[in-house]
């Protein structure tokens, strides 16, 4: 139906682009996952604490003093 105008040409371009940034960025995401070696250290977001509790390091100091 030629009679549609220039929005519909439109919205299959965008939508055409939208699907090609998806798939290049899970492109990207997976090439990440290949290159990131395993056991590197922490990653962020994990659940490690990496400093004392305010109150143990308190309680060391009284037991020294």
């Amino acid at each position: 139906m030629p009679g549609r105008g220039r929005s519909s040409f439109n919205k299959r371009q965008k939508e055409r682009s939208r699907q090609e940034k998806q798939r290049e960025k899970a492109e990207r995401k997976s090439q990440r996952k290949l290159e990131k070696p395993s056991g590197s250290g922490p990653e962020f977001g994990s659940n490690e604490v990496f400093f004392e509790d305010s109150d143990e390091v308190e309680e060391e100091k009284d037991s020294e003093a």
